[in-house]
């Protein structure tokens, strides 16, 4: 058996081209949506709540299958993974596209996410077998690039098309791109793969479901239902009981689906809990800003998504270089310099005001994202690397798997400490506002005080909770000092197999 390639053989350009192209069209499709719901909820007649689950349901569907994908890139070949992937990311584009009533818009979604959740680990286990240790930042650089580039463009690109067509042009726009690449795999795509006896443990899958779906879903719910809700605290509980029985049940498989014993490898442990914190400190970003330039500054959706684009194309630029000095230097020069440029940003956005001018937002927020561009590539990169070349899979499912979660996790938690934070004030502010207006206030006076109460409360708010992300980055800078440059490790005699590793060769056409 060959290993899909050695230091010596010439890296699949071919093969990475098509994936990459893949992974853009659905990394694009990830942040087209968000824009478009208040006119899905218009013209279809649905709930905020109900709409939601165009967002939450990708999200679940992601947090179910990336699970799994250890095991599929270790059964099926490149060829075949994508070709399914790619398929079933096709048929629900169009399905949604043509979607005349919410059940059929949500199970095109769904569809999407599932071919989008297999794309990501598949294309990163072929960068990581491909490429040498010495090479590989560079390469994983050009990786971020399209995961940073595609979002980078996808709100003002969604805000022009909706201001223009009707939303399914977020679809119809998509689908001509997506029939192409799926055609290109279809015809290009020439990976052998050896027959495998490695099976699926489908009680495993059920646990995994119910665990990282559980999860996802309860604290993704939080902010909107609440902590006191059953269906909040019950589906967390849940998720966290099936969690324990999946890892406790991997443990005692001789081919576990997804292979906890990577965490014993320090770096990529260590990696791994940077990711999640600083994903988690990303969402302060993500979620706090808009709430702010929108609600707060009556900045236009399309106006708002031109500020956020700067500092994403920055991100997405700077994939590529940072990828260059990780080869060079390693991670650890790269992960503190951009935390603590990420610490410095995060304090000042908790200093927001009603007179901070659309251009300081942009150049604070373009900082920001600079220094976060220095820490996810390199971080996961240099944890990766510490991995026998059949942990790969393994690795880059937990990888993302666990980055879906912190930002569920990250996102519930900022929300909460926000909207705990807006209403405590708000009652401190009315209680003095009520005072100062007199004896007999008339109804406009305490109509007109209560707008400026919820005004500055929610400022209020989000400033604390841009506060409480400086402390989340904190741990992560903290973290980040223990870096160390690594070599992949070496499988010894009672770690390797009884049986052949399943591997795969890739052959470019």
């Amino acid at each position: 058996m060959q290993q899909t390639t050695n230091n010596t053989n010439r890296p699949p350009y071919g093969i990475l081209a098509i994936l990459m192209v893949g992974a853009f069209i659905a990394f694009l499709n990830n942040t087209l949506l968000n824009i478009a719901l208040p006119s899905i909820m218009q013209e279809l007649q649905v709930e905020a709540p109900t709409v939601q689950w165009l967002t939450t349901g990708f999200m679940l569907v992601n947090g179910i299958l990336i699970p799994t994908t250890a095991f599929l890139i270790q059964k099926y070949s490149v060829r075949h993974l994508f070709i399914v992937a790619m398929g079933l990311f096709t048929i629900g584009t169009i399905l949604a596209g043509f979607a005349h009533v919410f059940p059929v818009l949500l199970a095109g979604r769904m569809l999407q996410a599932s071919g989008s959740a297999i794309l990501m680990p598949l294309l990163m286990n072929v960068m990581l077998v491909s490429f040498p240790i010495e090479k590989r930042g560079t390469a994983m650089g050009m990786f971020g690039l399209i995961m940073m580039g595609a979002p980078a463009i996808g709100p003002t690109l969604s805000g022009w098309l909706i201001e223009h067509y009707d939303w399914r042009m977020l679809f119809h726009f998509v689908t001509p791109i997506a029939i192409i690449i799926l055609l290109m795999g279809i015809f290009l795509l020439k990976d052998k793969k050896d027959s495998s006896t490695i099976r699926l443990d489908l009680f495993s899958v059920l646990l995994s479901s119910l665990g990282f779906g559980g999860l996802l879903y309860g604290f993704s719910s939080a902010g909107s239902k609440g902590w006191d809700s059953p269906l909040v605290y019950g589906t967390i509980i849940v998720g966290v009981t099936s969690l324990v029985w999946f890892i406790l049940r991997q443990q005692s498989q001789e081919k576990p689906m997804l292979n906890f014993t990577i965490f014993k490898y320090p770096m990529f442990a260590l990696s791994s809990a940077i990711s999640m914190v600083i994903t988690m400190a990303m969402f302060s970003g993500m979620i706090l800003l808009p709430i702010y330039v929108q609600t707060l500054r009556g900045i236009s959706p399309m106006d708002a998504g031109l500020m956020m684009l700067p500092g994403a194309i920055i991100m997405a630029l700077m994939s590529p270089i940072t990828g260059k000095l990780f080869d060079k230097y390693g991670g650890r020069a790269l992960a503190v310099t951009g935390l603590f440029i990420t610490l410095v940003t995060s304090y000042y956005f908790s200093q927001l005001t009603f007179e901070t001018t659309y251009t300081q937002l942009t150049l604070l927020y373009s900082i920001r994202m600079f220094g976060m561009s220095m820490v996810f590539m390199p971080v996961s990169t240099n944890g990766l690397n510490q991995l026998p070349a059949r942990f790969y899979p393994h690795g880059t499912a937990m990888n993302n798997t666990l980055q879906q979660v912190s930002g569920a996790i990250g996102t519930a938690l900022l929300v909460t400490l926000m909207s705990n934070r807006t209403e405590s004030y708000a009652k401190e502010l009315a209680a003095t506002g009520m005072g100062n207006l007199g004896a007999n206030p008339t109804e406009e006076a305490i109509a007109t005080m209560q707008q400026q109460v919820m005004m500055q409360a929610t400022l209020e708010g989000i400033n604390f909770a841009f506060f409480i992300s400086v402390f989340i980055a904190a741990v992560a800078f903290i973290l980040a000092f223990f870096i160390k440059r690594v070599t992949k490790a070496e499988e010894t005699l009672d770690e390797k197999p009884a049986t052949p590793v399943v591997e795969k060769k890739l052959v470019e056409n």
